[in-house]
């Protein structure tokens, strides 16, 4: 993970080698030679996550200096936007966070939402082709059917026998989430209620549930300590869907994320009803352009997920330039 775009580019490495400084081990190294195993907790992943995502960032933008200089002021984006943690690096593509508070921010994050899902272990589901009506009266149902069969134990933890929507990825793609029991109920019910499939997801927790809310709380704290700034660039909220760019509510945002679903679909329809044609997703997979292509239909979405996409997709952004 990462390891051919540290190899390739002196801006990405540069990268890593700040990472590996500011959380105290070498990331880097888990990257690009595991264990997976090791990689895929939580508390790992996240940050992973965001530094392969700024590494491929600063390679893209190492690629358009070096091609024509003042490429990258010129193709700024209109707005940034990132799925859950995804956020946080779409934070400093803002200008919003610098990378080392960013890091330590999201490690915390990774740590606090390993443990509530150790306090009230659950996880999340892929619900396709069920209609968002029926998947929230299916939810309803669990829970209620859930909380009633544990009886006074419903009381002892936010999330307990509770099961809820927490990503709106695409339409007819929609994830729930929450502690097992109920979680299961839903699938069950789900399934019985016409989904055309329904998919266990390899998470360690109920991420975006109310099984989140402990953590929530701690990473509040550590958010109200981070050195925010207003953003240059609007970042599209993962709550609301609509632009945001000061500290105050990227503190608000921060907080309230991991226990409120990202509103991936309205994210992406207001960015493209603002008039923007052309989506650049930057970070490892190929998801969210996935998602996108299937949310708007006939836009330019390109992907950069490996050091061989870099000079692809910057050639097709400096084709544009040129356009102009």
């Amino acid at each position: 993970m990462g390891a051919d775009i540290a190899a390739a580019s002196p801006a990405a490495r540069a990268l890593f080698e700040r990472a590996d400084q500011t959380l105290g081990f070498a990331l880097s190294t888990l990257c690009f030679q595991g264990p997976e195993d090791t990689l895929k907790e939580t508390i790992n992943a996240q940050p992973a996550i965001v530094v392969v995502s700024l590494a491929l960032l600063a390679a893209l933008e190492e690629y358009l200096a070096g091609q024509n200089q003042g490429a990258v002021e010129r193709l700024r984006p209109a707005y940034v936007a990132g799925h859950s943690v995804g956020e946080y690096a779409a934070l400093v593509a803002s200008g919003a966070l610098d990378l080392e508070p960013a890091l330590r921010l999201v490690r915390e994050r990774g740590r606090l939402m390993h443990e509530e899902g150790t306090v009230c272990p659950g996880g999340m589901a892929a619900v396709l082709g069920l209609e968002e009506a029926v998947l929230q009266e299916v939810c309803a149902q669990a829970t209620e059917e859930t909380l009633a069969s544990l009886g006074t134990q419903g009381s002892s933890h936010p999330g307990l026998g509770r099961v809820v929507i927490a990503n709106y990825n695409a339409p007819g793609q929609i994830v729930i989430s929450g502690e097992q029991r109920a979680l299961a109920r839903a699938m069950e019910l789900a399934s019985a209620r016409g989904a055309r499939r329904v998919v266990a997801l390899a998470v360690s927790g109920a991420f975006h549930s109310p099984v989140m809310e402990p953590a929530s709380a701690g990473l509040a704290r550590s958010v109200g300590e981070a050195p925010l700034r207003d953003a240059s660039i609007p970042l599209i909220s993962n709550i609301s869907a609509t632009p945001i760019t000061t500290a105050a509510a990227f503190q608000t945002e921060l907080a309230r994320q991991i226990v409120s679903p990202v509103q991936w679909v309205k994210t992406t329809e207001f960015v493209a009803a603002q008039g923007v044609t052309t989506f650049v997703e930057i970070g490892p997979g190929q998801v969210l352009a996935g998602l996108v292509k299937r949310i708007v239909k006939g836009a330019d979405v390109f992907n950069i997920s490996a050091a061989a996409d870099v000079e692809r997709v910057g050639r097709e952004l400096l084709a544009r330039l040129k356009d102009e």
